[in-house]
């Protein structure tokens, strides 16, 4: 029988930001917890998603391990793309929306997305205990940046929804 733990800790991550600023009487768009779909923050995240992961994709092929090419059903795929898709929005709305924000009002921006980045990664080894879960924190940084420049986070989110189905390609068993 497999443990509920994931499902709880999501439904943590994804709550605890709305709950904490209701309890605090604080607005959700102090925190970013809003979505706005803005075309210039959407072209914009849509050309960082494609730097980076233009970036990353030659690295992938010598880390990756799992042989390349991956063979998937469609009914499998959706199923990865929904999981990246929910991780994306859970952990967007914990880390970015509420962990980076409570830490800037005691650190710097730059410092905040570090020290948020610092404990997103190593969260990765719980999912997928291998040493490359830590690379996590790079991509982190982009999400981090991104969630700071348009003040909410979609960007992120998206951002973070689309590395999820590139990571599908070269570390499916992450899913």
């Amino acid at each position: 029988m497999k443990s509920g733990a994931p499902l709880v800790a999501g439904v943590f991550m994804l709550y605890w930001p709305y709950f904490w600023c209701w309890y605090r009487k604080e607005s959700f768009e102090e925190y970013g917890l809003r979505w706005e779909f803005e075309r210039k923050s959407v072209a914009q995240t849509l050309a960082v998603t494609a730097v980076v992961l233009s970036l990353l994709t030659p690295a992938a092929f010598f880390v990756s391990l799992e042989r390349l090419p991956h063979s998937r059903s469609v009914g499998e795929i959706l199923r990865m793309s929904a999981s990246g898709l929910a991780a994306a929005v859970i952990e967007e709305t914990f880390f970015r929306g509420w962990m980076q924000t409570v830490l800037k009002k005691f650190f710097s921006p730059s410092a905040a997305i570090v020290i948020t980045n610092m404990v997103f990664a190593p969260a990765h080894l719980l999912a997928a205990p291998r040493v490359i879960s830590l690379a996590t924190f790079f991509p982190g940084l982009v999400m981090g940046a991104l969630k700071e420049r348009y003040g909410n986070i979609f960007p992120s989110i998206l951002f973070h929804f689309l590395g999820n189905v590139w990571s599908i390609w070269f570390f499916p068993s992450s899913f």
